[in-house]
């Protein structure tokens, strides 16, 4: 920040005052006779010495106002303008830090939003990876229960089977045997069973 120009004393800036008064004072009797006022005639003594003792005076006063008034003067607007010139540099400074501050806290929430993403994402490709192993490990166990159930209906079925067979031979020979009185060819009994079975889809 650029600091404030150095700036004339004020009693400096007041001498052109002072002269023009000087000046105007000077001139005042000749407009006064000029008008007609006789209380400024400086034909009359008492009049010069009273105009004379006052510039005297003014010149007195200004030159003590000069000397010890003015420069105190001076010296508070002077330091007044350094505060205010630091109040400045400090505000300056209060609001760069600000922006600095809002700088990193934007990073920081864009950097704390991209890792949330990245741990989302992560998250849903391990529950899809983790729903996939258990898929396929239970189909895994879904086959092999449907293979073993499958072998089990075939032995059970065979087993049925064996037993239908074993039954209805046995309930044949029997009917030829009561029909007939003798017992039956079994070879010719089991072959007329197996045709029979086969005829009704049952091996």
């Amino acid at each position: 920040m650029a600091r404030p120009k150095h700036r004339m004393p004020p009693f400096r800036r007041v001498i052109p005052f002072v002269v023009c008064s000087l000046g105007g004072l000077l001139m005042l009797p000749a407009a006064a006779m000029a008008e007609g006022m006789p209380q400024m005639d400086f034909k009359n003594p008492l009049t010069t010495s009273q105009v004379v003792w006052g510039a005297i005076i003014f010149i007195v006063l200004y030159i003590l106002a000069s000397k010890f008034a003015l420069p105190k003067v001076a010296g508070v607007l002077e330091e007044r303008a350094a505060h205010i010139a630091r109040d400045l540099e400090t505000a300056q400074a209060s609001k760069d830090q600000a922006d600095t501050g809002m700088v990193e806290a934007a990073a920081a929430i864009a950097k704390a939003r991209s890792e949330a993403q990245t741990a989302i994402n992560a998250a849903l490709d391990a529950a899809k990876s983790a729903a996939t192993e258990q898929s396929t490990a239970l189909n895994a166990r879904l086959e092999k229960q449907l293979s073993e159930a499958e072998t089990q209906i075939g032995q059970a079925r065979s087993q049925a089977m064996a037993a239908l067979r074993e039954v209805a031979t046995e309930t044949a020979a029997t009917i030829v045997a009561r029909l007939t009185g003798r017992a039956p060819d079994q070879q010719r009994l089991d072959g007329a069973i197996r045709t029979a079975l086969a005829a009704r889809g049952i091996g």
